[in-house]
């Protein structure tokens, strides 16, 4: 089981974000809110490429953002293999909309939920074609 998030796996690319936003659909389990699109990825056996994101509106101080990114990334790492799909590739987006600083076991949950809601959304999505 790999527990590694490697830089091949960072999403970066600025087409790729704004593509994201553009088209992509969103599932939420708040504070966590997840935009993901179906897209070509470039780099060979990587299935999902992930970003996270924390609104400078919500927590002013760059040290409260830097460390709900990191808890954020860490929560991702553990669980990734849980959003494994065998159905094409997808860009992810992380966003942290809450405006107070929950714990790693809260923001766990809040994965864990997403992760629920992201499968059972896209498995409907192939039985419906």
């Amino acid at each position: 089981m790999n527990q590694t998030f490697p830089k091949k796996e960072h999403l970066k690319r600025k087409k790729l974000i704004d593509l994201l936003f553009k088209e992509g659909q969103k599932v939420s389990s708040y504070p966590l809110l997840l935009f993901y699109t179906k897209a070509p990825l470039y780099e060979e056996g990587i299935n999902i490429q992930a970003g996270v994101s924390v609104a400078k509106r919500n927590h002013k101080l760059a040290v409260t953002r830097n460390r709900l990114k990191r808890v954020m990334r860490e929560v991702y790492r553990k669980n990734k293999t849980d959003f494994q799909t065998n159905e094409g590739t997808f860009a992810f987006m992380f966003i942290y909309t809450g405006r107070e600083v929950l714990t790693y076991s809260e923001i766990e949950k809040a994965m864990l939920k997403l992760i629920l809601k992201f499968n059972t959304k896209e498995n409907q999505t192939l039985e419906n074609m």
